[in-house]
Parts: structure tokens; C-alpha cells; sequence
């Protein structure tokens, strides 16, 4: 005989099951996993941008070919370093550090784009004088950012008491094999007076010219003179910067040159931005980590 029923038969038991205790999951739940998902992802990326990215220390090389390098100074290694920011948490620990990678690299020339300091001159020198043991055929040149305005003339001594050149509107001219190329430095474009024609002033239109000035969006102006590079700090990268979004905010004096290598004006004068060592306003550095430039010259024809 057949059965005449349509479907499986459930017993009565299996009707009038249910779910094991703690097997749901209700909304309260629901939200309370995952605000604590949110949060622990929080502190990951909080613990990261304050406690690891900031010492990190990225070293970053490229090579620029420029138009009538003299040949004695074919393959001439600069280094670039910027805003050190000492006194915002960073100290002499800092500045070791970056000696030491500098030194590392055995430049001919080393250039130090502006904000030595953020706060109080007089208690940093401590952190100031482990520069001294930076290493340069050429030297060691530096500039003033805004941030270096507490007290100038104080800084200035400190710097040079460190074996920083310090140009401020004036250069230095480098001579090699008879030939000779000029390093410009020109004041902060904030609180300073930049005068790229007192600075320029003297130098052949024709002989190579690397130009050091903080805030990169000067660049523009700077692209109007016989300049053949411009070295830039200031901008920190953004400091913090997301995903497919890049630099969340970024100082006046480099909303258009943020990081990297630009060319700017009619002559494509190369502008290389530095995102710096140190920190301000917050301390923390996300997706932007500090960086060391080492740009090696050569002649555009070789």
C-alpha cells in the first residue's frame, strides 16, 4: 500500500524544536561586536600612526639630469632631509638617528630644507648638536622654515655651531675640477622675506643653481629665475594621508606641491618635496612615513 503523504513527516520533537541557547545573534549583539570591532581597529590604527609609522624611516633615491651640469660634477649625491621639528616629540634621540642614515649614504652634499625646531630655541640644543656629526665633501647647508621663528638669530648660531651653513637670501658656491655650481638658500615665504634676486645676485644666468626653500608652492616664482632645481620641505606629505584619497590637509605655502618630484613652469624647472622627519599639530604620521631624499645629478647629455 502506498503512502499518501506528499513530504517527509517531521516528528513531533523536530516541530517544536529551537535554536540553542546563545546561538542567535540580536541586534544589541550585533552592535556590541561590532562597536568593538570599530574600536579595536581604532586603537590598531592609532597605536601604528603614533608609535611606529613616526620612526620609520624611508630613503628615497632618484636621479635628476640637468641641463649644463659641469662634468666635474657629474653623478654629485645630495641628500635632503626636512623639518626635524625638534622639541615636538623629538629630541637628540631624533637627530642621531638621522645622522646616522645620512652618513650612511656617503653624500658629496647635504641639504636641510627649513623647521629645524618647533617651540622654545633655548632648550634644544641638546637635541640640535648630534647633527654635528653629519658627513659631506661640500657640507652642510640649511634654511629657516616657519616654524624656526621662535628666535632666528639664536637658531641660526645653533646650527652653525652644529657645522650648518645657514643662506638665508645668499648662496654658497661648490667647486670641483675648475668648475663650479651654487647652492641658494632663500628666507621662509611665511614669516620671512624671500628676495630670489638678492640671493641669485652675482651668479652667471648660466651656472648651475639648486635652490633651497621651505614652503614648495614658491616654486612657481622660483621657476621665473635662472634656476636649475628646487629642494622643498614644509608640506609633511599631509602628514596623514587615506587610501585612493591621499594628503587629508596640508600647510598654506603647499597646497599645489604636496610630495615628490615636480616640474614646474615653462622651463619644467625640477621641484623635489620632502615629507620630512619630525611631526606637528599632531603626533602621528599615517600612510606618510618620514623620509631621506638622495638625488644623484647628472648631466642631461651624459
Amino acid at each position: 500500500m502506498k503512502n499518501s503523504s506528499t513530504g517527509p513527516q517531521r516528528s513531533s520533537s523536530q516541530a517544536d524544536a529551537k535554536p540553542a541557547a546563545g546561538t542567535t545573534m540580536t541586534r544589541r549583539r550585533f552592535l556590541k561586536h561590532g562597536a568593538a570591532a570599530v574600536l579595536g581597529a581604532g586603537l590598531a590604527v592609532g597605536a601604528y600612526a603614533s608609535l611606529w609609522e613616526p620612526n620609520r624611516l624611508e630613503v628615497r633615491r632618484l636621479t635628476l639630469a640637468l641641463n649644463g651640469l659641469p662634468a666635474a660634477f657629474n653623478g654629485l649625491k645630495v641628500v635632503q632631509f626636512s623639518d626635524m621639528h625638534l622639541g615636538f616629540y623629538a629630541g637628540a634621540k631624533a637627530a642621531v638617528r638621522v645622522v646616522e642614515a645620512i652618513n650612511r649614504e656617503k653624500p658629496d652634499l647635504i641639504c636641510f630644507t627649513g623647521d629645524m625646531v618647533d617651540g622654545e630655541v633655548d632648550a634644544l640644543e641638546e637635541a640640535i648638536l648630534p647633527l654635528s656629526g653629519l658627513e659631506a665633501a661640500f657640507g652642510t647647508y640649511s634654511i629657516l622654515g616657519n616654524h624656526d621663528f621662535y628666535d632666528v638669530e639664536k637658531l641660526i648660531r645653533m646650527e652653525e655651531k652644529a657645522g650648518f651653513t645657514v643662506l638665508r637670501n645668499s648662496h654658497a658656491k661648490l667647486r670641483r675640477g675648475g668648475e663650479q655650481i651654487a647652492v641658494v638658500g632663500l628666507d621662509d615665504g611665511i614669516w620671512g622675506h624671500p628676495d630670489p634676486a638678492s640671493a641669485l645676485e652675482g651668479l652667471p644666468e648660466g651656472m648651475i643653481k639648486i635652490v633651497l626653500m621651505h614652503e614648495p608652492d614658491y616654486g612657481d616664482t622660483t621657476a621665473e629665475y635662472p634656476v636649475h632645481l628646487q629642494l622643498s620641505g614644509h608640506s609633511h606629505g599631509g602628514q596623514v594621508r587615506l587610501p585612493w584619497l591621499g594628503e587629508v590637509v596640508t600647510p598654506p605655502g603647499a597646497k599645489r606641491y604636496v610630495q615628490g618630484l615636480y616640474h614646474v613652469g615653462s622651463r619644467g624647472m625640477p621641484l623635489y618635496v620632502n615629507r620630512g622627519i619630525g611631526m606637528t599639530q599632531l603626533p602621528i604620521r599615517l600612510l606618510c612615513q618620514p623620509e631621506l631624499t638622495v638625488l644623484t645629478l647628472r648631466g642631461a647629455d651624459v
